[in-house]
């Protein structure tokens, strides 16, 4: 389960792979009154697109693997016990190709997106405007009385920030 600054460190990864019935994403912070500010407003439209990053970041609820899978949001999603294996054999494969001419096509893959630059810098600007905001001070107050910042809060983070749209 990624959500939030999580769900971000995953988007900022070259590749994502996902255990089908297990992973679960989402992006709950507009329920909170913020906005995802660690990339995911840049990265996610550029992975699943304009529409489907809304759906995401402004409904707040679960993605399971499969759906994320389909999306592009996650390059495969398996079986839990094909999963490791999987990504095993294709870490070790990358890894026996001559270094230098995978540097170069990753670093040729990364100036196609050399705009997320300044998206990231305009997300963060945005982030930080709603802060202080009454309605967000609000909103994490009622995530942490619900037990937002719990296991049990996080495991359920879909519904929590739906109870917390309902007030």
């Amino acid at each position: 389960r990624v959500g939030g600054g999580g769900s971000e460190l995953a988007l900022s990864c070259d590749m994502r792979f996902a255990a089908l019935g297990r992973a679960v994403f989402n992006q709950p912070e507009v329920a909170l009154g913020i906005l995802p500010g660690g990339s995911g407003t840049a990265r996610l439209p550029r992975l699943v697109g304009r529409s489907r990053a809304l759906e995401v970041i402004l409904g707040c609820d679960d993605i399971d693997a499969a759906t994320a899978e389909r999306w592009g949001w996650v390059n495969r999603a398996l079986p839990p016990d094909e999963l490791w294996p999987f990504v095993d054999r294709l870490a070790r494969r990358i890894a026996g190709f001559p270094p230098h001419a995978v540097a170069a096509a990753k670093a040729s893959v990364l100036r196609a997106e050399k705009e997320v630059v300044d998206d990231l810098m305009a997300e963060g600007d945005a982030f930080s405007a709603t802060l202080g905001h009454p309605d967000t001070v609000a909103a994490l107050a009622a995530f942490m009385d619900r037990g937002g910042q719990t296991r049990e809060g996080e495991l359920r983070l879909g519904d929590l920030a739906g109870e917390l749209s309902a007030g």
